[in-house]
């Protein structure tokens, strides 16, 4: 029996002025994700923190430095071909300059407006604690 990997992943719900940046995903090798929306962020090194990886993933990833803040949650997922534990923070950026190295595109929304886009099904429960914490954000 072929026993599914896990990772464990932070994510990063990035406020600037009122709204939160919505990153695209591009094709994948999985149709379950494929072009779907994801709160940015990556893996969990050896020896790292959370907050770290966060930090790490967003600059290698976009270009961007991000201050970390509250911890919102965190997402147990299993997919048909993998699972991740998700530790998703708030966090807070100077600018909304960006550079997409591994996205296809991204939207910045406020929070009631989140569910209107098709997002990955780990990132959904944090969508919904966005919203349910919007008169804090």
């Amino acid at each position: 029996m072929n026993k599914k990997k896990h990772f464990q992943v932070v994510a990063a719900v990035i406020v600037h002025r009122g709204e939160i940046l919505c990153m695209q995903k591009g094709e994948t090798r999985y149709h379950y994700t494929s072009g779907r929306y994801e709160f940015p962020g990556g893996k969990i090194e050896a020896g790292e923190t959370p907050q770290q990886a966060l930090c790490r993933e967003l600059l290698e990833e976009m270009d961007v430095r991000v201050r970390v803040g509250e911890h919102l949650l965190t997402v147990t997922h299993h997919y048909p071909d993998f699972s991740i534990t998700m530790q998703a923070f708030l966090c807070q950026v100077d600018s909304r300059q960006l550079v997409r190295r591994e996205h296809a595109g991204h939207c910045w929304l406020p929070p009631q407006d989140l569910v209107f886009l098709n997002w990955c099904a780990a990132d959904v429960p944090i969508v919904q604690e966005v919203m349910n914490k919007m008169s804090v954000i």
